[in-house]
């Protein structure tokens, strides 16, 4: 009987310890579902850092500042001229006019009797552009200071200050 007794005892003991054993257990993987939740939050929710954008690089690209102050030079306008641009899927070409600020009244003479060489040289710079860079802003500001840099190259009495266009369209 005392066998009985102890058992009988024991069963509660062994219930409670029963009980403990989930409640911990159980606790445990309360912890660990957490941890997981928070780690999977972590990676999939976590929002990503946002790139900085490249500076466009026709910033870089200088502008005359137009002011009052300033000394306007000599300008010589270049009529308008077509030429076929690069082209993958179909033919686009430019149609433009523009207008050559100097920097000194000496070079207006030289500009006038070089003018075959300046339009020589406008065409085949414009020809070598394709239709994307041509149709939006950073283009053109670069093809404005290609065409500064190449026509002064072969100036002697004067540069060129800034090239104005009169008249653009990509098509």
């Amino acid at each position: 009987m005392a066998e009985k007794k102890k058992n009988k005892e024991d069963a509660p003991e062994q219930t409670e310890n029963k009980k403990k054993k989930l409640i911990i257990i159980g606790s445990a993987a309360l912890v660990l579902l957490l941890v997981i939740a928070a780690v999977l939050y972590f990676f999939v929710f976590k929002t990503q850092p946002v790139p900085e954008e490249e500076k466009d690089p026709g910033l870089k690209v200088p502008v005359p500042e137009i002011s009052q102050n300033s000394d306007i030079g000599p300008m010589v306008d270049i009529k308008e001229f077509i030429v076929n641009i690069i082209s993958e899927d179909e033919s686009h070409y430019v149609k433009a006019a523009l207008t050559i600020e100097l920097n000194k009244e000496e070079a207006l003479e030289e500009v006038n009797k070089r003018m075959p060489q300046i339009r020589d040289a406008i065409l085949l710079l414009v020809g070598n552009k394709t239709y994307e860079e041509l149709h939006d802003l950073q283009g053109k500001k670069q093809l404005k200071a290609e065409l500064v840099s190449k026509i002064n190259s072969f100036l002697q009495n004067g540069k060129i200050k800034a090239i104005y266009f009169t008249d653009f369209v990509v098509q």
